[in-house]
């Protein structure tokens, strides 16, 4: 369990599978990551998904993010993590809306990222984000990502941002003067 100041992060559990499974398949949910709507069943989804956790990727940390009180209001993760290259991706989905634009997602990111840079030697944290997530740009500004270009992909138009070890140093440094 790792705390931030609104969230919890934890890791997965198959009890996650009915939430992931309605926020996966929300055309809103979807249409934000980009992503094509699933047309397996939940059945199916669930074997995948219990696979997953038995299964887990070396290069992928996958987290639940939950209030103080433990409610499951989204998830994020990890991934594609090039220790050679000291990077990975980050990922992030706030799947209840009640929860949308009160400062959990910036919160879950914050944590997110002071776990990758305090624990692990990766020194750049990428993302992507669609051109028209300002709410998510606006979230990832305030946890330091900086833009640094533009990706065009299977039709969609994504901001790339990116957070290095160094930045975040000197963030934390100005943040403790304060």
């Amino acid at each position: 369990m790792i705390a931030g100041n609104k969230i919890k992060l934890r890791r997965k559990r198959l009890a996650d599978a009915p939430n992931d499974y309605a926020w996966h398949t929300d055309p809103k949910l979807a249409q934000l990551d980009a992503a094509p709507l699933p047309t397996i069943s939940f059945s199916r989804y669930l074997a995948d998904y219990a696979s997953e956790l038995h299964y887990p990727s070396p290069v992928r940390h996958r987290f639940a993010i939950e209030t103080l009180e433990g409610d499951h209001i989204g998830n994020c993760t990890y991934y594609g993590i090039d220790e050679t290259k000291g990077e990975a991706e980050l990922g992030i989905m706030i799947g209840n809306r009640v929860y949308w634009d009160k400062g959990y997602g910036t919160d879950a990111v914050t944590t997110l990222v002071n776990h990758i840079f305090h624990q692990t030697k990766l020194n750049r944290i990428h993302l992507k984000t669609l051109n028209s997530n300002t709410r998510a740009q606006k979230c990832f500004k305030k946890c330091g990502f900086i833009p640094y270009g533009r990706l065009k992909k299977d039709g969609y138009n994504f901001l790339l941002m990116e957070l290095h070890r160094k930045q975040w140093k000197k963030g934390q440094a100005e943040a403790r003067e304060e």
